[in-house]
């Protein structure tokens, strides 16, 4: 039934310093009407996945979390640390890859994984 996300939808504050911190950071460029298209790669797939309410891999707090694959996890902490973007979790090594966690401007955590 299900064929794949259609969309990631949030709520900002501040338009146009989210849309820089996306750009500059993940290298994200967000169009003129406030979105992107990512094309899935070729080996690239979606987790889908709950956590229970009390559990603490990320704050309760923050309701849902990004994670963006990426090709590289050593580039993209080399480019993180150029551009001065804190790690808020350094690299964290499991049987499903590499992990860091940074915070975007409006204190969300998203997580950077290189399978």
């Amino acid at each position: 039934m299900i064929k794949g996300f259609g969309g990631i939808f949030w709520r900002t504050k501040n338009m146009d310093v989210i849309k820089k911190w996306y750009s500059e950071v993940l290298k994200i460029e967000i169009e003129d009407w406030n979105g992107t298209i990512i094309k899935p790669q070729l080996g690239n797939e979606t987790i889908f996945s709950f956590f229970t309410e009390n559990d603490n891999y990320f704050p309760i707090e923050q309701q849902v979390m990004l994670n963006f694959e990426v090709h590289n996890l050593s580039e993209t902490i080399q480019h993180l640390e150029k551009i001065g973007v804190p790690l808020e979790k350094k690299e964290e090594m499991s049987e499903f890859g590499k992990f860091i966690w940074i915070k975007d401007p409006e204190g969300r955590l998203i997580e950077l994984w290189e399978k």
